[in-house]
């Protein structure tokens, strides 16, 4: 299996667009899920952009996964960057549903000081119930979703274990869909 976080560029009239495709977008993300391909995401809270997680068996699979979706052919989503991982922490379990923008969340991205440490340090996050999932990537990157509405409180659970680089990590919102 092959884990690709894919970072999503939404329409500008996104709030207006993805209305008439709402219902059948997250029917088919529902209908992901329940088959093992999608891991989880959601949107920015200005709707900008997303990231989803999927989890898939071969590479070509990523386009129809994001191309077959109600909100690119309706236009709603208008770019993907797809990143696979090297590494994958999954979650220990896929959370419901959330439609109104309730769960808040932080993703975090920046490079390791100590690879090896940062990969027990996530697992420990993910146990302690600070981090969903997250991996890391072949350049060293890593992207995590952690359990926490505060970019600053999410990216000071990395920087505490000093197996990130602290000037090399970020903190951005996202509303935890799925």
């Amino acid at each position: 299996m092959i884990v690709f976080h894919v970072a999503i560029t939404a329409a500008g009239d996104y709030l207006t667009r993805r209305e008439a495709h709402r219902r059948a977008h997250i029917e088919r993300l529902q209908g992901l899920r329940a088959a093992g391909i999608l891991i989880g995401g959601g949107p920015a809270p200005d709707g900008r952009t997303a990231d989803i997680v999927y989890r898939l068996q071969q590479p070509a699979q990523l386009e129809n996964a994001i191309e077959e979706d109600p909100y690119w052919t309706g236009g709603v989503w208008t770019e993907y960057t797809p990143r696979s991982f090297a590494q994958f922490v999954e979650p220990w379990e896929l959370v419901p549903v959330v439609l109104d923008g309730s769960r808040k969340v932080t993703i975090v991205e920046g490079s390791t000081a100590d690879h090896d440490m940062a990969q027990f340090a996530l697992i420990e996050m993910r146990g302690a119930g600070r981090v969903h999932f997250g991996g890391f990537f072949e350049n060293g990157g890593t992207l995590a979703l952690a359990n926490a509405a505060d970019p600053e409180q999410a990216r000071g659970w990395f920087e505490e274990t000093g197996f990130w680089k602290p000037d090399a990590l970020t903190a951005r919102p996202l509303l935890h869909v799925l």
